[in-house]
């Protein structure tokens, strides 16, 4: 609060964070100077509240075929407002109105997988999450685009052949597999 009146005795301190240990002090001042402050008061917790900051960084992606992973970072202990915090995390295919919703009741979570045999590879999803304790929900995140697991690859490398260059090296040439939109990019091939 501003500096107080020398006849009061009480002042109410407000833009507190919910459920925050606070300690506090008075100091007297007059026109000479300002006085030694007073002993701390007892430790004193304001009350829980939902929480209104959503996680940042929403990502994902990759994973195993049939899965659809969600990352995001972790809401720090002095934004949970609350005991019993958990975040919610809502997601969709593209272009459909129905949101599914799971929730993670593990504060230090930072991930979730969903898995379902009938996502086809690299389908895109819209993807949100959010926080609650147990005071309620609070703030969902905006929405981010995420693709599901990728396929294995369903063909063969065509046209391979194999040319000597020495005693020792032979080089092995082939015909690059075209990206998939069902299966998604070639990393990498293995020579057998």
């Amino acid at each position: 609060p501003e500096v107080i009146n020398g006849r009061t005795h009480k002042a109410t301190v407000v833009d507190l964070s919910p459920w925050v240990e606070y300690e506090f002090r008075v100091v007297a001042s007059n026109g000479v100077g300002i006085g030694e402050p007073s002993r701390p008061s007892a430790l004193l917790k304001t009350k829980a509240a939902v929480p209104v900051v959503a996680p940042t960084n929403i990502g994902g992606g990759g994973g195993s075929r049939s899965e659809l992973v969600i990352t995001w970072e972790p809401v720090s202990e002095e934004l949970q407002n609350g005991e019993g915090f958990g975040y919610v995390v809502m997601f969709r295919p593209l272009g459909s109105t129905t949101w599914t919703k799971a929730v993670v009741a593990s504060v230090e979570s930072s991930k979730y997988i969903y898995r379902n045999e009938s996502i086809t590879p690299l389908s895109p999803f819209e993807v949100k999450v959010g926080v609650y304790n147990n005071e309620g929900e609070g703030t969902l995140s905006s929405i981010s685009i995420i693709y599901s697991g990728e396929d294995e690859p369903q063909m063969a490398p065509a046209g391979a052949s194999a040319l000597s260059v020495s005693a020792a090296a032979v080089e092995v040439s082939w015909l690059p597999i075209p990206w998939n939109r069902h299966t998604g990019r070639v990393l990498g091939y293995e020579v057998r």
